[in-house]
């Protein structure tokens, strides 16, 4: 394996206020606190964490349960265990591929904290309370020539529920099979799969199975915020959000206006009538409004005091998520996409109005993986990653161009020169018997410009033609590395790459990790 960083300000579309986190900081530090980069960051959030016997061991009797024998919980339960914490939402199949690359840095930053002297240990939060089902119930495999396929479980209801807690009635084990055709690991795959994926089990605890099977080296704690155990540990700082909420929402507000006017943006919107809460009620996630000290749903209204006194059926918004969580662990770094840093920018006011404090906050890794053939057509065709952002019929123009016969495209180079020098010449002439006609005369150039663009098109276009291998390394190469126009990590199930590579691919990327580089990583396995 052997790869190279491509700065995300070279990627489609990142934002300025992730740009400047990765490559500016000083600029945004007022909103996160700690440079990630820097160990001493590490130490200083380490202080700032207080977390009394008592917590600790109630948390480790709530994780318990899903983390039975880990070697984490044992030393979690040490007085000065701190926690990486990352997360994601409980997609099938485990959702896009950077949901493991999330682990992977949690794991591998939690050991480097560890051997630091800040001993550490790599916890995965599973957001099961989320209750946008059409979010999760699908996935992107593909198969031996990168053709991509879109696996669906079938059409259900789910009625606002927590996601978490959707049953599986039919999972698309056998169409994964299928989709990955050709691919050396599928049968191993497929058999992974179903076994975490079974009728009745619900999408949460399907998605927490997969990941504990595939991550099994890795030893990382999961946390299921809806079981009633988390719940418990989850109350009083709800109870304490809902107290605060008239000052934390103008506190988010101001917030979100100092970072528009800095030219960055918020993730979340916020109104005067945000509720930092969800009402869990008859196994739905219930949105509120709020209005002074009460919360309205539809026609009922809830005072401050009736909510905080039912705080264990309250699920926290976006934006008080992550306080909750670093309320319930000893959290030291928090694992998070170009997203969850954007949250965390507005989060800030509220970890400091409610807890004090805030962890460090981390970019997970990034990767866009390759195969030998792919690396050796990049290489063929003289293509980078930056190659395949505008589109796949500029793809295959730029490929046809190297298809050219040196000696056609040697005419051409020469025409151009030939033609410019000519036309030149006859400008200089024509300025030279009257000027007014200067300006209809550039029209008449860039007409001839044109059509020499156009006629090499159609030649660059020819050579494609004659070469169906090139149509198809176009293709093959298109499906992988940028896939309907998306980064590989965004659409892609690992699950493909595991059935091409194998399982050793998690550990080959785990070694390869560099907590130090911010960029994204081109691998090639």
């Amino acid at each position: 394996m052997h790869s190279a960083c491509v700065r995300h300000t070279d990627l489609p579309s990142p934002t300025r206020l992730f740009a400047d986190f990765l490559y500016d900081y000083p600029k945004v530090a007022p909103y996160y606190g700690y440079a990630p980069h820097e160990l001493d960051s590490y130490r200083d959030a380490a202080r700032q964490v207080v977390f009394s016997g008592e917590q600790r061991a109630a948390l480790v009797r709530a994780l318990t349960p899903h983390n039975q024998g880990s070697e984490s919980l044992r030393m979690l339960a040490r007085p000065g265990t701190l926690a990486v914490v990352t997360g994601q939402q409980a997609g099938l199949f485990s959702g896009p591929a950077y949901t493991v690359y999330k682990a992977l840095t949690a794991a591998r930053l939690a050991r480097r904290l560890t051997e630091s002297g800040l001993p550490s240990v790599p916890v995965f939060w599973l957001a099961t309370e989320d209750h946008d089902f059409a979010e999760v119930d699908h996935c992107w495999t593909f198969d031996a020539e990168h053709r991509p396929s879109r696996l669906q479980v079938p059409p259900l209801d789910s009625g606002g529920r927590p996601v978490g807690e959707v049953p599986i009635v039919a999972s698309p084990v056998d169409e994964l099979h299928r989709s990955m055709a050709g691919l050396p690991f599928s049968d191993e795959i497929r058999t992974l799969v179903a076994g975490a994926y079974q009728p009745g089990v619900t999408f949460g605890e399907a998605f927490r199975r997969l990941l504990a099977s595939l991550l099994s080296g890795y030893d990382l704690l999961f946390v299921d915020p809806m079981l009633p155990e988390m719940r418990r540990l989850a109350a009083p700082t709800i109870a304490s959000a809902l107290h605060q909420a008239p000052e934390l929402t103008r506190a988010v507000l101001a917030r979100t206006r100092e970072l528009t006017q800095l030219g960055y943006h918020g993730q979340v919107h916020v109104e005067e009538d945000t509720s930092f809460v969800f009402l869990l009620e008859n196994g739905r996630r219930l949105t509120l409004r709020r209005s002074g000290r009460e919360y309205r749903r539809n026609n009922h209204v809830y005072s401050t005091e009736e909510l905080a006194g039912r705080a264990e059926r309250l699920s926290p918004n976006a934006l008080l998520r992550p306080v909750i969580q670093d309320a319930m662990l000893p959290t030291v770094a928090y694992i998070g996409g170009p997203a969850e840093l954007a949250y965390l920018a507005q989060s800030e006011v509220l970890y400091r109005a409610i807890l004090g404090r805030m962890p460090v906050s981390v970019n997970r890794s990034s990767f866009t993986l390759l195969d030998a053939r792919s690396e050796k057509l990049l290489n063929r065709y003289g293509l980078t990653l930056g190659d395949f952002f505008h589109g796949e019929e500029t793809l295959r123009e730029k490929m046809a161009r190297r298809l050219t016969p040196p000696s056609l495209a040697e005419a051409i180079r020469e025409t151009r020169t030939d033609v410019d020098r000519a036309l030149e010449r006859f400008r200089e002439a024509v300025a030279g018997f009257d000027v007014s006609l200067t300006a209809a005369f550039e029209k008449s150039r860039r007409k001839i410009a044109y059509q020499l663009e156009k006629t090499e098109r159609k030649l660059a276009r020819e050579a494609m033609h004659r070469s169906a291998r090139a149509e198809a390394d176009a293709a093959y190469l298109f499906n992988l590395l940028y896939p309907h126009k998306h980064l590989q990590e965004r659409i892609y199930s690992i699950l493909p790459f595991l059935a091409r590579h194998g399982r050793g691919l998690l550990d080959q990327l785990y070694d390869n990790l560099r907590l130090e580089c911010p960029d994204h990583q081109l691998v090639v396995v």
